[in-house]
């Protein structure tokens, strides 16, 4: 079976979740090199003043070497679990539905995680959860550069230009800023709540 081979990222675009609920077969690449720049560890939602991004810092290595995905940490010396959820919280609280989703979303924010591949997998399983929809838990066990599946892994890159979904919705500070495009999931979320299924699953 052909399946959608997504990268894993920090609650990622809304690009990245039109698959997911639509329910296509997903195959998640984890055997991946880590790369710098990319949504692994970004998230882009839409703050008062624009769009902002909210970056997890990661442990690097000491030499100039490369280093699998799955083997990233996290540098939790650094508070930024308390800034992303104040971010989170400044942002969206006055959204229709943040209040709603927010005793759910809030322990991503508190529980401590080491590696940066189980935290976006705990993000993914809960967004799915209160999406409600099934969390595709395939992943691949080997790297392939030329893989036979639906290959989407280019949309992993924070600063590469790529299709956007063409759905709009209103968000928070549409009147001040306009529309911002392709945001992470929960900027959807948190703004449509249970029609963001819908509304994905018709474009």
């Amino acid at each position: 079976m052909t399946h959608t081979l997504l990268p894993l990222a920090y609650a990622g675009p809304i690009s990245h979740w039109v698959p997911i609920c639509k329910q296509q077969p997903i195959l998640w690449e984890v055997e991946d090199f880590y790369q710098k720049q990319t949504y692994r560890n970004r998230m882009e939602i839409h703050a008062a003043n624009g769009k902002l991004m909210l970056s997890i810092p990661i442990q690097h290595l000491g030499y100039d070497g490369h280093q699998n995905y799955k083997d990233v940490q996290i540098a939790n010396e650094f508070p930024w679990q308390r800034n992303h959820w104040l971010s989170l919280k400044t942002a969206y609280q006055s959204s229709p539905f943040f209040e709603y989703y927010e005793d759910d979303i809030a322990p991503l924010y508190q529980d401590r995680f080491e590696f940066l591949l189980a935290f976006n997998i705990q993000v993914m399983k809960t967004i799915c959860e209160l999406l409600q929809i099934q969390a595709p838990q395939e992943t691949t066990k080997i790297y392939e550069k030329d893989s036979p599946h639906h290959d989407l892994r280019h949309l992993i890159g924070a600063k590469t230009t790529k299709a956007t979904t063409a759905c709009e919705y209103t968000q928070v500070f549409s009147d001040k800023n306009g529309f911002i495009p392709d945001l992470s999931i929960l900027d959807l979320l948190f703004n449509n709540g249970p029609e963001t299924v819908p509304l994905l699953q018709s474009h």
